[in-house]
C-alpha cells in the first residue's frame, strides 16, 4: 500500500508524520504546500490551492490511498478569503477525489463540525442537516459534497476543537497567554468536545485497517461519513480551566490565572461560531470496534508530551 499524506506541515499531518503508523503500513509519501517539512526533510509539493496542479502530482505517485490532511483552516480569515478556502477545500478535493475514483484509490478526508449551525442541544448525528454559518464551514462542506458526488471509495471524518502539542491551537495559545497575565475571559456559551490530533490519528489507523481487511461489499458499508471526536463536551471555559488545572500539575505554567466566564457577545469575531458543536460519535465505534475516550483523557496525553518536550 502506497499513501500520499496531503498537509504534512499542519496539526494533523505533523501528527501523523510523528506517529509513525501510515509508514508502518506500507509506503508513505508525505507532501506539503512548499516542498519542505518541519523536520527539515525535502518532501513533494501539493498546493490545494492551485488544485489544477494536482493530477501532475498523483499520476507520478499513483497512491493507492490519499490522506487528505490539508485545508484552509483561519477561520474568520475565510470570511474575506472565501473563494480562497473553497478552492482549498472545496475544489481541490474535488480535483483528488475525481483522479481517485479513476484510479481505484481510497480517499480519507476531515471535515468540521462548522458544517452545522450550532443550534441543536444533543450531538449531531451523521445524517443531520447541515447548514453553515460562515465561509469556512460553507467550503469545508464543498468538499466533502465534492468527495461524495466523485464516486471513489471514501471516509469523511468530521471532526471538532483540534489541539495538538505543536502547532496553532487553543491550548498553546492558552498556556502562552496565561503565563504573562493574572486574568483571561474565555467564552462560556459555546460547547463541544476537545479533540487531540493523536485521537484522529488513532482512530483513522483503526479505520484503514478495518478497511483493508474488508472485502468489498463490506468496504462499501464502512465508507462514508463519520464522526470521529473524543466524547464528552464541555465549553472554552471549562477547557482552558482544564488546561490551567493539569499545566499547574505538572509544573508547566508556576500558577493558573483566573478564568472569567463570558459570552459569546463579549467577544465578537468576524465569522460567526456554533453554539453546539457537540458531534454524535457512536456510529464510529460501534462500525470501527474503536473507543474514543473522553476529552480529558486526550488532554492529559497532550500536557504530558509537553512536558517531554521540555524535558
Amino acid at each position: 500500500m502506497k499513501t500520499l499524506l496531503l498537509g504534512a506541515n499542519g496539526q494533523l499531518g505533523r501528527s501523523f508524520v510523528e506517529d509513525g503508523g501510515l509508514a508502518m503500513r506500507g509506503e508513505l509519501v508525505t507532501a506539503s504546500r512548499d516542498g519542505n517539512r518541519f523536520d527539515g526533510a525535502t518532501i513533494g509539493t501539493a498546493d490545494l490551492a492551485v488544485p489544477d496542479s494536482l493530477p501532475t502530482l498523483l499520476d507520478r505517485l499513483c497512491p493507492d490511498v490519499i490522506v487528505n490532511a490539508a485545508a484552509y483552516t483561519a477561520v474568520d480569515r475565510a470570511e474575506q478569503e472565501e473563494s480562497l478556502a473553497t478552492r482549498v477545500n472545496g475544489e481541490a478535493v474535488g480535483v483528488l477525489s475525481r483522479w481517485a475514483a479513476a484510479h481505484g484509490a481510497l480517499v480519507i478526508h476531515y471535515s468540521t463540525d462548522y458544517v452545522f449551525d450550532g443550534a441543536a442541544t444533543v450531538p449531531y448525528p451523521v445524517d443531520a442537516p447541515t447548514a453553515p454559518l460562515g465561509a469556512y464551514g460553507r467550503s469545508k462542506l464543498a468538499g466533502e459534497q465534492a468527495l461524495r458526488s466523485s464516486g471513489a471509495a471514501h471516509f469523511i471524518f468530521r471532526t471538532a476543537w483540534v489541539y495538538a502539542p505543536h502547532g496553532q491551537n487553543f491550548l498553546r495559545t492558552m498556556l502562552r497567554v496565561g503565563a504573562e497575565r493574572d486574568e483571561l475571559r474565555v467564552v462560556a456559551d459555546q460547547v463541544g468536545a476537545p479533540t487531540s490530533t493523536a485521537l484522529i490519528v488513532a482512530g483513522t489507523l483503526a479505520a484503514l485497517d478495518a478497511w483493508q481487511a474488508a472485502d468489498a461489499t463490506q468496504r462499501r458499508e464502512l465508507e462514508g461519513t463519520h464522526h470521529l471526536v473524543a466524547s464528552g463536551h464541555t465549553s472554552w471555559h471549562g477547557f482552558a480551566e482544564a488546561i490551567f488545572a493539569g499545566a499547574v500539575e505538572r509544573g508547566l505554567i508556576a500558577r493558573a490565572p483566573r478564568v472569567a466566564a463570558i459570552t459569546t457577545a463579549d467577544y465578537p469575531t468576524p465569522a460567526k461560531r456554533p453554539a453546539w458543536s457537540v458531534l454524535d460519535n457512536t456510529g464510529f465505534q460501534q462500525r470501527f470496534g474503536y473507543a474514543l475516550p473522553d476529552w480529558q483523557s486526550g488532554l492529559n496525553d497532550v500536557l504530558d508530551a509537553l512536558v517531554h518536550q521540555r524535558a
